[in-house]
């Protein structure tokens, strides 16, 4: 894994999940989801690229927080979705 050094990095806080179960679109919706996504910025969670409403990017587009974290179990990785990198 290359990581990147990226400007977004600035915008990352310390975050709590919210929800800490599950995507928070995904589940008002009733839909499944692949992976989680922590936003850094917020705390927002969201479903990953692979699961059908892409959640996770569509927060990092609507509310300008790009760097997200995986909260899959033994996965340690960010991700900026503007810069299409690990951070």
């Amino acid at each position: 894994m290359t990581l990147h050094a990226d400007p977004h990095l600035a915008l990352v806080r310390p975050v709590q999940p919210l929800p800490p179960d599950g995507c928070q679109e995904c589940l008002l919706l009733g839909s499944p989801w692949v992976h989680l996504r922590l936003c850094l910025t917020c705390g927002h969670v969201g479903c990953c690229d692979s699961s059908p409403n892409r959640h996770s990017r569509r927060h990092a587009a609507a509310d300008g927080h790009p760097i997200v974290a995986s909260l899959e179990p033994g996965e340690d990785w960010r991700w900026c979705f503007v810069h299409e990198a690990f951070v």
